[in-house]
Parts: C-alpha cells; structure tokens; sequence
C-alpha cells in the first residue's frame, strides 16, 4: 500500500480525481465530469438477482479459491493424517486381536465408542473457526455483490470435503484390522461409510456453531 501511494499511477489517480470530483469528500463539485474508468458506470449484463455471473461461475470460482487455500497448507493436511495415524494406532494397540467373547464384545464395544467420539471431536476443533475467520472477506464480497451466500457455503464446503473423507479413511484402515473386527470387504466398507457419515455430520453441526 506505502508503495503504491507513491507510485505514478496513484499521483494520476489523484489528479484525475480531483479535477473531476471537486475538492474532497463533502465539498463542492467542480471542475468537468469526464466519462472515464474511476467512476462508477452502469452494470452492463446484471441480470434480476444484481450479480454479474451466473450461480455457477459463482460457485466454480469460490470452490477453486477455497482449494487453493487447502494446498497453500500442505502441512495443516499432513498433521492431521498424522494426528489421526497416531491416535488410530494407539486404539488398535489398546484393543488388538480381540476374539468374541464376552470380554471381547465389551471390549469391541468400547473400541466402538472410541470410533465415533474420535471422528466427532477431531472434526470439531477442526471447522470451528473457519467461518469466523474469514468473516471480514466474506462480509465485504457478499455486499459487493460478487456471490451468492450458497455458492459460497457449498464451495468452501466441499474444497474441504476430501479432508475429511481422507481422515476417517486412515482411521478406520488402521484399527479395523488390528482390533480384529469382522473379516471381510463389505463389513470393513460398511464400517467406513459409517464412521464417514459420523465424521461428515459433526463437521455440519460445527459449521453451523461456527456461523452462529
């Protein structure tokens, strides 16, 4: 910004400006009026909502930045695999090679639990700023005109999507076998989309304290 102020194109802006607008906000106009760039023109190509693209274009751009965003931080990604490594391992430590007794169906049980509230709360403490984060952008681009409240909740929703498919993905690859739960591709599968949904579900409820 100081470099700009000093630059030849803002010294022209200025006079153009001033010679066109008067002498600063809340004085009198003076000077020409010239039909020139710095001044507002009529919105060609506006349709009926008052945007000038279409939900789509809206929808494409929004989700395109949102993902650049994600790959800009590698390492965020790369910790929370980790993390969910990590935390996968010791579980199926703690309740490896289970057999179906009756300790051990307790013993699944809990491990059961430990899926769930562990997708739940990981998830939570990950979305819950990202809202209020960019509440300043979103506040001044969304009086601007320049997209819709949808587009922009879908985009920065689904630019984050494979995160939080990938999470669970890890999770459930690690300790399904090493606790020793039901063999097979199907039941392994079933589990997963399970433990998706649980993930994917906490991850909307935050969304909407993170809103609120």
């Amino acid at each position: 910004c100081d470099s700009f102020a000093v630059s030849p194109i803002a010294r022209d802006t200025l006079e153009t400006a001033s010679a066109t607008g008067g002498g600063g906000p809340g004085g009198p106009p003076g000077g020409k009026h010239v039909d020139d760039p710095y001044f507002l023109q009529p919105m060609e190509g506006v349709d009926g909502t008052g945007y000038r693209s279409s939900w789509w274009t809206q929808f494409y751009c929004i989700l395109w930045r949102s993902w650049l965003s994600v790959l800009k931080d590698p390492m965020l990604v790369k910790v929370r695999l980790l993390q969910t490594a990590m935390v996968a391992s010791l579980i199926g430590s703690i309740y490896f090679g289970q057999v179906l007794d009756q300790d051990g169906v307790m013993n699944i049980n809990g491990s059961l639990f430990l899926f769930l509230t562990n997708m739940t709360f990981q998830n939570v403490f990950a979305v819950i700023n990202v809202f209020s984060a960019e509440l300043p952008v979103f506040l001044r681009e969304k009086r601007s005109r320049l997209y819709r409240v949808d587009t922009y909740f879908l985009g920065k929703t689904i630019a984050e999507l494979p995160l939080f498919i990938a999470v669970p993905f890890v999770f459930t690859s690690i300790t399904y076998p090493m606790i020793g739960l039901k063999v097979g591709l199907s039941h392994y599968l079933t589990t997963l989309f399970i433990v998706t949904l649980v993930a994917n579900v906490s991850t909307s409820f935050w969304y909407l304290i993170s809103c609120a």
